[in-house]
């Protein structure tokens, strides 16, 4: 299939209306696969932030009012219309994203699931009733805290996004959402999805621009009450600081270094059929990903050995074509800075198992990559790599394992594989990450809170957390 494939009518949708040109700056879109521009995207003048702020307001103050059974039936609606197009929003995502078309179309799957999830669970938000003297009432009460302003990134731009959108419109919030410029096309699919699905106009604003000034524009306002942001810790801290000018509740979810305890007990083979499709998955870019493996000494050349061979025979390629496994990296910047970790790594002692280069002369390729005995100093033990390089080291003991999972001041996921029960709860307690996954990599879903500790970030995304969120607690007392 050609990049001719791709929807170009890219636009803003600003208080019901889908907007673009106009005199409005534009970036292009890329095709990772091939680094071939698909399209230019229109980017938010002050002017139109400020229509997005408008509508915003006062969409909250009608939306906070509708029926919670309404709501419910809108994200309901939502959710199928999902579903009935899937195969055309997987195919814009694995366009302007790169991941292949499996993963797309299982990426709007959940992020369907996420808007079912939350139309339900917004019905749940019962508050309580205290106890009192006859003639008294004391309730507790949660209602929905206000504008919220949700910044989502490029990785997973459909799932990231719907699990902002969905629980703040659950909960009865108007949106603004400023996905990642990389990934706009798809973005914009489950917005008309919600269009399509009867949400009022000023329920929802779509923009796009240059971050900076983005993010600026919108936690400077008083009409914004919460941020929602997904991305890196670097930004994480900054949109932290703007938002305390205004003290004003935040989400952050500021990814990690997932380390992954292998212990001698384990079934190997098993476990190496687990770990290597999971560590290759969007070509490493995953928040979650497994990426420091400490490997019990018993069993750590077999596991080096079995990672190897199975990463060799990991295929790479078009997204598009269902025979990859593998597509390419998202960005121009993404191969530069695995090259760069894979070169020190090497040149402090690591030892290149398999991969370590870029792949083919067009797009943004690296090769699925496994680094051996690799020394703590190096850079890629201490920086998120985000991209398709594993480490591996082994360890002695359970003590110099869990020291070493907990060495870095990130803690947003965990992993471990065991067969002993009493190894497993001890690891489920003592590993300090948000998320820890004992023989699996099953950590998120519609109902799961998912989110970090330390550096990682605070509060959580998925299940009643989720929804949580995006309400504030009013006490009522009545004599």
């Amino acid at each position: 299939m050609s990049d001719n494939s791709y929807d170009t009518d890219l636009r803003l949708f600003l208080d019901g209306a889908w907007q673009a040109g106009e005199g409005r700056d534009t970036a292009p879109v890329i095709n990772p696969a091939t680094g071939n521009t698909l399209a230019e995207l229109p980017l938010a003048t002050a002017a139109d932030l400020d229509t997005a702020l408008a509508a915003a307001d006062r969409g909250f103050r009608t939306w906070r009012d509708t029926d919670v059974n309404r709501r419910a039936a809108i994200l309901h609606k939502a959710a199928a219309l999902m579903r009935e197009r899937t195969e055309a929003i997987a195919t814009l995502m694995t366009r302007e994203q790169g991941k292949v078309i499996a993963e797309s179309r299982s990426e709007v799957t959940a992020s369907a699931q996420l808007f079912d999830y939350y139309a339900e669970e917004a019905k749940r938000a019962y508050g309580r009733v205290l106890v009192r003297p006859t003639g008294q009432r004391s309730m507790v009460l949660p209602q929905p805290v206000g504008p919220v302003a949700a910044f989502s990134p490029w990785n997973f731009p459909l799932y990231l996004m719907a699990k902002k959108v969905a629980p703040a419109l659950a909960a009865g919030c108007s949106v603004i959402a400023k996905p990642a410029e990389e990934t706009p096309g798809c973005t914009s699919a489950l917005m008309r999805c919600l269009a399509d699905a009867g949400l009022p106009g000023d329920a929802a604003q779509l923009v796009f621009g240059v971050p900076d000034q983005v993010s600026r524009h919108l936690i400077g306002s008083d009409v914004i009450r919460h941020i929602s942001f997904t991305g890196s810790v670097p930004v994480g801290k900054h949109l932290l600081k703007l938002a305390a000018e205004g003290v004003k509740r935040t989400t952050m979810e500021l990814g990690g270094h997932a380390p992954v305890l292998i212990f001698a007990d384990c079934d190997l083979d098993a476990t190496l059929d687990k770990v290597v499709p999971q560590k290759f998955r969007n070509a490493g870019q995953v928040c979650v990903s497994p990426t420091r493996f400490y490997v019990e000494e018993p069993i750590y050349e077999a596991f080096v050995k079995g990672f190897a061979e199975r990463t060799a025979k990991v295929r790479t390629g078009d997204g598009m074509d269902s025979a990859n496994a593998m597509g390419p990296l998202a960005n121009t910047r993404r191969p530069d800075a695995i090259e760069a970790l894979v070169r020190d790594a090497a040149a402090k002692g690591a030892r290149i198992a398999a991969g370590g280069e870029r792949e083919g002369n067009q797009g943004f390729f690296f090769k699925p990559t496994l680094l051996a005995d690799v020394p703590l100093e190096a850079d890629i033990m201490n920086s998120e790599p985000f991209g398709p390089v594993a480490v591996t080291r082994p360890f002695h003991d359970m003590e110099e394992a869990i020291e070493q999972a907990n060495r870095l001041p990130y803690g947003l996921a965990a992993f471990a594989f065991t067969e002993s029960g009493r190894r497993a709860n001890i690891l489920g307690d003592a590993i300090e990450a948000g998320m820890v996954g004992i023989n699996t990599f099953a950590i998120g879903g519609a109902d799961t809170p998912f989110g970090g500790v330390k550096l990682s970030g605070f509060g959580s995304e998925g299940g009643p957390e989720g929804l949580a969120a995006y309400q504030v607690t009013k006490a009522v007392h009545q004599a």
